[in-house]
Order: structure tokens, then sequence, then C-alpha cells
């Protein structure tokens, strides 16, 4: 990976923790599961921290789960697999802390089930929220206007690589392989960051993992269902089911 002198990313938790404090905010001040009878500064103290920490173990098990299923093609059974296996563990936690929390001193074993069905509603509605705000995001990328800001993205290209024409984007874990005319290279960003300061440059989503120049295409072909872009220097890219009536609706084949 080469080290540049571009603007710092956004860390990749970031959303994670902007919507944790939101939803343990509304949980401490709306009273949840009949807490509200305690004061709001004990109720944020306790519902914050513990959103936060369901957050980042939750999104741990997205990162792996991700592996395995498609959330683009599969969002229903990818978020009914994450919310079974936070649970469990988040569960624990909860039994734990909520005693302690409000001066009660540690429950029994015996009421670790009671605390099952709450955790369970909570994490699958934050997990579907998740999910769904990622495919909500902007897939394409439109040409600066006259005038206008170019694109953010080439300023964070390696010293060797800047002023080099790009011609696709691909996703690699917390990091992005950049393709250009001039060869590749990696970055610590996420794709979903990415495509923000990809505007000012026409291009398109074709898969969760890539981003692809208009101009870098020169083939299609078709196959299993599916359809192959093939860029400059010989590169392909896939398309997936999600995004192929965007790109076909938008002329790209």
């Amino acid at each position: 990976m080469s080290q540049t002198d571009s603007p710092p990313e956004r860390p990749p938790g970031l959303r994670m923790l902007v919507v944790a404090v939101a939803a343990g905010a509304f949980l401490a001040i709306s009273g949840a599961f009949s807490l509200g009878h305690y004061p709001i500064l004990n109720r944020l103290a306790y519902w914050i921290p513990l959103m936060i920490a369901g957050g980042a173990w939750g999104h741990l098990c997205s990162i792996v789960i991700a592996r395995r299923l498609d959330p683009e093609r599969q969002p229903w059974l990818t978020a009914a697999v994450v919310t079974v296996a936070i649970s469990g563990p988040l569960t624990v936690l909860v039994w734990a802390l909520t005693g302690p929390a409000f001066g009660q001193g540690l429950y029994s074993l015996g009421i670790l089930p009671h605390f099952l069905l709450p955790v369970t509603v909570v994490t699958a509605t934050m997990t579907v929220l998740n999910i769904f705000l990622d495919r909500a995001r902007p897939v394409a990328t439109h040409a600066a206007a006259p005038g206008g800001p170019p694109a953010r993205f080439p300023d964070r290209l390696p010293p060797r690589l800047r002023g080099a024409t790009l011609i696709a984007v691909q996703a690699e874990d917390h990091y992005l392989r950049v393709h250009t005319d001039r060869g590749s290279d990696l970055i610590l960003m996420r794709l979903s960051d990415a495509l923000a300061e990809l505007e000012g440059l026409e291009g398109a989503r074709t898969h969760r993992s890539w981003w692809v120049a208009r101009g870098a295409v020169r083939d299609v072909s078709r196959g299993d269902g599916r359809a192959l872009l093939t860029l400059d220097g010989g590169l392909t890219a896939p398309v997936s089911r999600r995004y192929a009536p965007g790109l076909r609706k938008a002329g790209w084949y």
C-alpha cells in the first residue's frame, strides 16, 4: 500500500458510531424497556455505551458474514444471520451490565433468557437499518460541470499515479485497489466512502466491490446471466444483478 499526503479518510466505523449514539440516546430518552422511571443521566450512561459496544461487535460480525453472503442480493438473509450472530453474546453483555448500571447488583442466571427477545428486536432493527442505508447510497457519479469542482478522489493516488487516467476502483476488504492506465495500487478507504469523492468523474458502481469509469468500457459479454465489462488494458469488471438494470437504462450496454 502506498502512503500519500491525501486528506485523512473517514474511519470505517464512524457511521456505526453515529448510529449507535443516536439509537442509544433515543432509547434512553424514550424510556425503552420499562427503564423510564430511572434518571435520564443513568439511562444515557447505560444505553449509549451499550449500543456502541453492540455496534462494534455487529460491525465485526458483518465483515465476516459479508464474505459468505451478499447483502445486495440477500439483504434479509444477511440481516437474519447477522442478528443471530450478534444477539447471543450481546444478550450476555446486557444481562451482566443492566443490574449494576441501575444499582441492583448482578442478576441471577435465571434472568438471562428474559433479555434475549428485547436484545434480538433492537439488534434486528439496527442491522436492517445499516444494510438498507448501504443499499440506498447513490451508485452513479457524474462528470464535472464546466467550471465546477473536479473530483477529489484522484488526489488520493500515490505520486507515481498522479495524473493517470482512472479506469476502475475495486474494493478489497478495507482497501481499494485503484486501476489506472499507469498501473494499480492500494489505498485505505471504503468504496462507499470513495463514491462521494469520485463525483466529478463519469462512472458507476457495477458491483458491490467495483466502480468503473464509463469511458474505460471497451466491451461487454454475458454469461451465467450476468454481464462482464472489458475495460482499458484488458481489465474485466463484473456487473451484479442489482446494478445491471440501471446500467442498461443509462446506455452502458
